[in-house]
């Protein structure tokens, strides 16, 4: 009865080394647009076209837009410092299945393009000098980001209708 016991208690801890030793690989973000520099209109929804791809199975993707009016950068460390309140963040949100309205489920994938206008700048944002970030988690929780500069603008500081892309 021992030996049971041992033996199971080995493949229990066999089992968590193989858990540690498992997924490290970070997802790889391609994102399409919007473009580093692009102006995005207020009130007009965003053109968001990516390519993610992890090596086992993607989990979700945020996406973050806050002012970048200091100029300030986004590195490897700011990723991991995230969870630091941020009173300037203009739009943090996760792309979830259990989310009806924004559902863009990209969970149990290893490839997925994605391709929308689900995000809404309001039409009482500031204009100016922003960043677009993309967070994408992997299902062991492997974490990448791309970051563009981007204007937010309304049309006629602009000067140009419409949103400028065909499908």
């Amino acid at each position: 009865m021992k030996t049971i016991y041992l033996l199971a208690l080995s493949c229990v801890l066999f089992a968590a080394c193989n858990d540690e030793d498992g997924d490290t690989t970070k997802p790889v973000i391609n994102l399409i647009a919007p473009a580093n520099g692009d102006t995005l209109h207020i009130g007009e929804g965003v053109h968001l076209d990516m390519e993610l791809e992890d090596d086992v199975m993607l989990k979700q993707y945020r996406i973050n837009i806050h002012p970048n009016n200091d100029g300030h950068t986004h590195t490897h460390a700011a990723v991991l410092s995230r969870a630091e309140p941020d009173t300037t963040v203009y739009l943090d949100q996760s792309w979830l299945s259990d989310d009806a309205v924004l559902s863009d489920d990209i969970s149990g994938n290893k490839n997925k393009d994605v391709h929308h206008h689900k995000i809404v700048i309001p039409a009482n944002t500031k204009p100016g000098k922003y960043h677009f970030m993309v967070y994408c988690t992997d299902a062991a929780g492997n974490e990448s980001l791309a970051t563009r500069n981007i204007v937010l603008a309304t049309e006629e500081d602009e000067g140009e209708p419409g949103h400028g892309h065909d499908h």
